[in-house]
């Protein structure tokens, strides 16, 4: 069961990207009052996280649902609804570790060792339930005017009190001097452009040691750790934009990095597993920053 889990959703990441799409970045703009919580939500409400968040955009997509909640054939049950004769459900997973002690056959000592384990499950959205409380099929309200979209995003990296500086004709995170580096905001061609390629370097900004301390054995430019990170950085935008509601169109110069994604997607199924729990720490991370500035503006 575990390695069929990893294969079915890496096999199809992998055909999606074999056709240049990105299933990770896909106009999100759900007319359901959730809405403006752009990431899928599990039926009480709270936000899936990780590689569920790929696997539950790419259904969307791909069947057409405008809705952004999800539930268990159970859950539905247990809320007086019922799943449309003929649906077919959505694979999530469900990560853990167990506890086990065993006993070494030389010393006969006994020990605990954890064991990880990936339980996959199916869910459906509420389109494919009838029956359900009206807060599930509520239409949206209008949504927030795009300048104070953008306000929010200022607000939101400037809390991270990250070393933003602007000037020359490229985007990059300087490990070495611990800064980020970007053109100047009129050279994008809109606004929501430029939070995207900031989320995307403010990903990298969490690998440093004094923060997430994350390392995938980058040797050089190209090689299998650089494309993990990339693929982090990559992921983690994707959840940052989002979160600040933003839609950002392909930047041209991914194309160039879906062969390297390919190549380690191909070599390792769980890669993108990796690369999405990475991603969604880096995110947490950039979100618990606004907190912890909340708390001492207080």
């Amino acid at each position: 069961m575990k390695a069929d889990v990893y294969e079915r959703i890496t096999s199809r990441i992998v055909t999606e990207l074999e056709q240049g799409v990105r299933p990770w970045l896909k106009p999100w703009n759900a007319e359901h009052a959730a809405g403006r919580i752009t990431r899928p939500l599990r039926f009480n409400g709270q936000p899936y996280q990780g590689i569920n968040v790929l696997m539950l955009w790419g259904e969307s997509v791909a069947k057409g649902y405008a809705a952004p909640i999800w539930m268990t054939f159970m859950q539905a049950c247990e809320l007086g609804a019922h799943v449309r004769k003929g649906e077919h459900g959505s694979l999530v997973v469900y990560a853990d570790r167990i506890r086990r002690t065993e006993r070494d056959e030389a010393t006969g000592e006994e020990a605990e060792r954890e064991i990880p384990f990936l339980k996959g499950y199916t869910v459906f959205n509420v389109e494919q339930v009838e029956g359900l409380p009206a807060r599930f099929y509520a239409v949206a309200e209008p949504r927030l005017d795009p300048v104070q979209r953008i306000e929010r995003a200022d607000a939101f990296f400037a809390a991270t009190r990250a070393d933003i500086r602007h000037g020359g004709n490229m985007a990059y995170y300087s490990v070495t001097d611990d800064h980020v580096q970007m053109p100047p905001f009129e050279s994008f061609r809109d606004a929501e452009s430029y939070y995207a390629t900031l989320a995307h370097e403010m990903t990298h900004w969490t690998r440093h040691g004094k923060r997430l301390e994350r390392d995938f054995g980058r040797k050089r430019w190209g090689d299998e750790g650089y494309a993990m990170e990339e693929l982090v950085a990559e992921l983690g935008a994707a959840f940052l934009a989002s979160d600040l509601d933003l839609t950002p169109e392909p930047r041209e110069d991914h194309a160039a990095y879906i062969a390297s994604w390919l190549k380690v997607l191909k070599n390792d199924k769980r890669a993108i597993f990796t690369a999405a729990s990475h991603a969604q720490r880096a995110a947490d991370y950039l979100n618990g920053l606004q907190t912890s500035r909340q708390a001492e503006a207080a």
